[in-house]
């Protein structure tokens, strides 16, 4: 799929986390993927390593065993990174439920 803005792909990405547990899975992955970060400036740089094994290893296992779909990623990695982390602050500050209700109820789709 293509799409002309990030706006455009957000909806689509929106789409993608129907289900309120691939959201907190990814939040989850999220969080951990921040803090292997700290981990690795502050102690030891091969700890970097964790930093996309949580990331994406909590996103794709809540795409493949809950929502049931293809990862954004695959498609669109720096899309989808982007609307990972504005979801994480969606989900941070209490507002993911409003983008969810202000975008509406979308069909799922499938990135390829």
């Amino acid at each position: 799929m293509n799409f002309r803005s990030l706006e455009d792909f957000w909806v689509f990405y929106v789409s993608q986390h129907s289900k309120p547990s691939t959201r907190n899975w990814h939040f989850v992955g999220t969080i951990l993927s921040i803090f292997s970060l700290l981990c690795s400036v502050l102690f030891s740089w091969w700890l970097l390593f964790f930093v996309p094994l949580s990331g994406y290893g909590c996103a794709w296992y809540s795409h493949f065993f809950v929502e049931g779909n293809v990862p954004a990623t695959f498609g669109h990695p720096f899309w989808s990174l982007i609307c990972d982390y504005k979801m994480f602050g969606l989900m941070l500050t209490g507002q993911m439920d409003r983008e969810i209700k202000r975008l509406g109820k979308r069909p799922v789709l499938q990135v390829f």
